[in-house]
């Protein structure tokens, strides 16, 4: 028994569907699952290894194709891989709700992950362990935001948690090797952003070791080449100064 199949028809399998509006139509593309972040970070650069095929659709779901007088009337073009390119790029992913709620769970893990990675207890200097800041997070009812960065919400919850338990950013331990005559002006300068100083050395340069927060790095790194005219130096001696072991929740 033969079966016809409408020429206007494309099945696919195993899709995540990418959705457009454009000049009161719904434009859709079919991606590999998990490419399109991948796509949109600039991880993954192959158009082939997003798209499961280059065709614009009308409705991914049913194999229905865009017309070219649709295409050419929404997006200027029937050049199908570029169109597919603006909608891969600006276009709604369409994804069910247990796979939205399995992308949630998994976010929150990251979250807590990057936490508990850049975080200790300012007392004891100790590390949280990842199950203990998703606890926290839950008992913060903290909720992620599926469109934002699992990097950026983590700073939210750093800030967030800091009202209900001992926690700050682990301090990165920096080496300044300053030259004499601008080293001590500079250093009143940097005094704000240092937490805090744990040796000078005053030989012919000015030697600094000190623990800063990491948010400030960027700054100190700048002033230092801007004062000194790039005479002066920054090494980083720890990314991290903490103390071995798991600390517990009190």
């Amino acid at each position: 028994m033969s079966i016809f199949t409408p020429t206007n028809q494309i099945r696919l399998t195993n899709v995540a569907v990418v959705r457009m509006k454009r000049a009161g139509k719904r434009f859709e593309i079919a991606c590999y699952k998990n490419k399109v972040v991948g796509w949109r970070s600039g991880v993954e650069k192959d158009l082939d290894e997003v798209l499961q095929t280059h065709s614009v659709f009308v409705n991914v779901s049913k194999g229905q194709v865009a017309k070219k007088e649709d295409l050419i009337s929404a997006f200027g073009t029937d050049d199908q891989t570029e169109i597919c390119k603006q909608i891969l790029t600006k276009g709604e992913v369409q994804v069910s709700d247990k796979e939205r709620q399995t992308q949630l769970e998994q976010m929150f893990r990251d979250i807590a992950t990057i936490v508990a990675d850049k975080c200790v207890n300012p007392e004891t200097k100790r590390p949280y362990t990842v199950i203990l800041i998703e606890r926290a997070m839950k008992d913060i009812h903290y909720s992620v935001k599926i469109n934002k960065s699992t990097k950026q919400q983590a700073l939210e919850v750093i800030k967030q948690l800091k009202e209900k338990m001992k926690i700050e950013r682990a301090h990165m331990r920096l080496r300044f090797i300053l030259p004499l005559n601008e080293g001590k002006k500079l250093k009143e300068k940097l005094k704000p952003l240092i937490k805090v100083i744990e040796s000078e050395d005053y030989g012919q340069q000015l030697e600094i070791v000190c623990l800063i927060d990491p948010g400030c790095f960027r700054e100190i790194d700048e002033l230092i080449k801007k004062e000194t005219k790039g005479k002066g130096s920054l090494e980083v001696l720890n990314l991290k100064d903490v103390e071995e072991g798991d600390e517990k929740f009190e």
